[in-house]
């Protein structure tokens, strides 16, 4: 059932339905909207260290029902229902650095439906953007400013979907939460200024387990500083854009990233009191015309790793670090209306967080090696077809090298660091929107 419909201006960028702009700055008519998004994957690749396990061909679904409330056609309440069937041990694309973007933050029981998203977005005069949530991301209307990426059109590896900073702009923080948006800063047009807060486990009264702002939080807040403006200096344009943001995150894992990353990110499994600092500079620049010249985004991300310590108890890990660090970077290029017009050719290159410094303390330390052991990168290639306004068909290949960093390099049968982990991989993912 639809009531009067909403003018809604969307942006690409990370996630397939892209991300509403400021509320604030559009128009919506007042009533309720119901909308849905159905996608499905047929899968192929193979892991080679573990093609027993995770080397079949797979379908999966996602399925979203979006009902989107507006009350003055300025401030939007959305509450998303959320079901699919990706999560898994066994599942290549809902684990490690295969992980789809599709599959990020369904609910962990396949084939139920959940709430997914619950929060409240509006506007505080001309510039300001309010949001609040019991159930809200990041990357949520009004929680943060802009979105430094144009790439890509349709998300596949969910690495490439955060901007090359996967610890700054870390969707697994998704729980009770808030934020505000800055926009046009001290009257400067184009600037934005944006701060949120999400606790995880928010909802949870025990403060050693949950709640707000307290040691079991599980929690993340990003800070940014972007500028969005039409012709870039010296090269043109048509449209460009550069962020700077930093975020404290504690309790909780990084968005993607190695073996050794995740694990240095969460030191001890949400139950310990470990922190991070994560910065990450990003942007994008697209070009006047479409044609050859393909619109460009690239980002960088680094994080610290705090207070990880651990001993031998239930699922913590054994030994201790200080302060280690991890790297990541992407380049994101994209072609509009190639061949066809509507259809969209992209292709991204990049290294996932990988520990570029182990820190002090002894775990994860490899005696008698040089070089970095936890390196990686990462290629995805796509075409998406347009077959009509409400279904899209977009087959994608992938490779990534050194799939599993230093854990993935150990050769069980001698105990050394020798082992070939590289995987490569493809898939046709079909969505529909009505």
């Amino acid at each position: 059932t639809q009531y009067p419909n909403p003018v809604a201006v969307q942006m690409p960028g990370r996630g397939p339905s892209g991300r509403l702009r400021d509320p604030s700055q559009i128009g919506y008519s007042t009533g309720t909207q119901v909308s849905n998004m159905s996608q499905y994957e047929d899968e192929f690749g193979t892991a080679q260290y573990n093609r027993r396990d995770i080397g079949a061909t797979t379908f999966n679904y996602d399925v979203r029902l979006n009902l989107d409330t507006s009350f003055t056609g300025k401030d939007l309440l959305r509450t998303t229902l959320r079901g699919g069937n990706f999560w898994g041990s066994h599942n290549a694309y809902a684990n490690g650095l295969t992980t789809l973007e599709v599959a990020v933050n369904e609910p962990t029981s396949p084939n139920v439906v959940e709430v997914n998203r619950l929060f409240y977005n509006f506007p505080v005069g001309k510039d300001f953007s309010v949001t609040v949530g019991g159930l809200v991301r990041m990357d949520d209307a009004g929680m943060i400013g802009m979105w430094p990426s144009v790439y890509p059109a349709d998300t596949i590896l969910d690495f490439f979907t955060f901007a090359g900073a996967p610890g700054t702009y870390n969707t697994n923080g998704l729980g009770s939460g808030a934020g505000i948006t800055w926009n046009n800063v001290l009257g400067a047009k184009g600037w934005t200024l944006s701060t949120n807060y999400v606790a995880t486990n928010g909802n949870v009264g025990k403060p050693s387990e949950g709640g707000i702002m307290t040691q079991g939080s599980s929690s993340t807040s990003v800070t940014q500083l972007g500028f969005t403006g039409d012709k870039a200096p010296l090269v043109g344009g048509s449209a460009w854009g550069i962020a700077a943001a930093y975020t404290y995150s504690q309790n909780l894992e990084i968005a993607s990233g190695t073996p050794l990353a995740l694990m240095y990110s969460d030191f001890g499994a949400g139950l310990g009191d470990d922190s991070s600092n994560n910065f990450g500079l990003s942007g994008y620049w697209v070009p006047e015309k479409t044609g050859f010249i393909p619109s460009v985004s690239a980002g960088w991300g680094i994080s610290t790793f705090i207070g990880n310590t651990a001993v031998l108890s239930g699922n913590k890990l054994s030994g201790r670090t200080s302060a280690p660090q991890a790297n990541s970077w992407y380049v994101g290029l994209q072609w509009p209306d190639t061949f066809v017009k509507g259809n969209d050719l992209g292709m991204a290159v990049g290294q996932a967080p990988f520990i570029t410094k182990n820190g002090g303390g002894n775990y994860g330390r490899v005696t008698g090696i040089t070089g970095n052991l936890d390196s990686n990168y990462m290629w995805e290639w796509w075409y998406k077809f347009q077959v009509s306004d409400n279904i899209t068909v977009t087959p994608a290949l992938y490779y990534i090298n050194n799939y599993g960093g230093q854990v993935g390099r150990i050769n069980y049968s001698n105990g050394q660091y020798n082992a070939s982990n590289n995987v490569f991989g493809g898939l046709v993912k079909t969505t529909f929107k009505f």
